[in-house]
């Protein structure tokens, strides 16, 4: 168990290497109830919405969730987030639970003064179920079934509510491991039974529980993001590898004008994606180096479980192609191969 950000929250259960492949394999639990919701109200909510991030809200349905970045005048990512639509005049904002202060803050100085923001996290814990065999799971809980039809039809990135032991709840169809999962929204106060309903459902199917060192490989492999790696306050999303994220066109939004010019900043960072001979790791911090220059550093690096290899992420100059990279690693520089991002891909994710 460790703190983060004022929460204890386990590392690993029955080992990292284990609930990683269990999630690749099968299903694991993870409770991720430290991420932040924040709840946006009133007439006018969809385009008060719409102008904190830089993803288009505008063509999401009610019942669809929307993967975006929230960004400082600068062009600086205040965080990576998702927004769920539950009405026209009613949004929810996931985001990182070490950002749910200032995000909630933010949204409060931007919004506060035309539409009703509340900091609705402590309403909420959050169960976070990942895997090939996640749905047959939630459908195999006496809890959940009930709502078998809705679950089996729900598409990649859209939610319903329903009740759960008589209470309000949330079942999205959403993740950051790369697999087919569903991430669950309910008050505190019924989240352990919900947990151990679910772990006595997906015992024959192979569920376990899942800790933070597995959902950090998991997302590594799927080379998705994570704030204070990849992302930070002096990353924009074009760096990140996350301009599918930034609508330039939709109309204006906080930052807007400063990723315009961003955009093509020949001083600008790019997100790259590598391997390593063996298994030497690089870790986040360490120099990425062309000949006797530091031209970047590792943002995210690991052995990668499923793959089998030692993989990274960095953040490094613009313009390099083919030259001959390497990370220094205690003082000594390991020569890099570069990778074509995604390190993993599930096609099943979308099915």
């Amino acid at each position: 168990m460790v703190d983060f950000a004022g929460w204890s929250l386990p590392v690993q259960f029955s080992g990292l290497i284990d609930e990683h492949r269990c999630v690749r394999g099968a299903a694991g639990l993870f409770d991720v109830s430290h991420m932040g919701e924040i709840m946006v109200e009133g007439p006018g909510a969809l385009a008060g919405v719409d102008r904190l991030v830089s993803n288009e809200c505008a063509r999401l349905d009610d019942g669809q969730v929307l993967y975006t970045v929230a960004c400082k005048e600068d062009g600086g990512i205040l965080d990576d987030l998702l927004v769920y639509r539950l009405h026209e005049e009613r949004f929810m904002l996931v985001v990182n639970g070490a950002n749910a202060d200032k995000m909630a803050a933010w949204t409060q100085r931007q919004l506060g003064g035309t539409l009703t923001v509340r900091d609705a996290s402590p309403d909420f814990a959050q169960l976070a179920l990942q895997g090939p065999r996640s749905r047959d799971i939630l459908v195999d809980c006496p809890l959940f079934a009930g709502e078998a039809g809705r679950i089996r039809a729900l598409d990649f990135y859209a939610f319903f509510e329903t009740m759960i032991e008589g209470e309000p709840a949330i079942v999205s169809r959403t993740g950051y491991t790369g697999e087919l999962g569903f991430e669950i929204y309910l008050p505190g106060r019924h989240a352990e039974s919900v947990a151990r309903a679910l772990m006595a459902a997906g015992a024959p199917r192979g569920l376990k529980p899942a800790g933070l060192g597995a959902r950090d490989t998991l997302r590594f492999e799927a080379s998705y993001s994570l704030y204070g790696n990849e992302l930070d306050e002096q990353t924009d999303p074009f760096e990140a590898g996350l301009a599918w994220l930034v609508k330039l066109d939709k109309g204006d939004f906080i930052g807007r004008e400063a990723l315009v010019r961003r955009k093509e900043d020949p001083r600008a960072r790019r997100l790259l994606g590598f391997s390593l001979a063996e298994r030497k790791i690089a870790r986040h911090g360490y120099p990425v180096t062309l000949a006797d220059e530091t031209v970047g550093q590792v943002t995210s690096g690991t052995f990668a479980p499923s793959l089998e290899r030692s993989l990274g992420l960095a953040l490094v100059r613009r313009g390099l192609r083919k030259e001959p990279l390497a990370v220094e690693i205690r003082g000594q520089r390991a020569p890099l191969t570069v990778e074509k991002l995604p390190f993993y891909s599930q096609p099943a994710l979308r099915a």
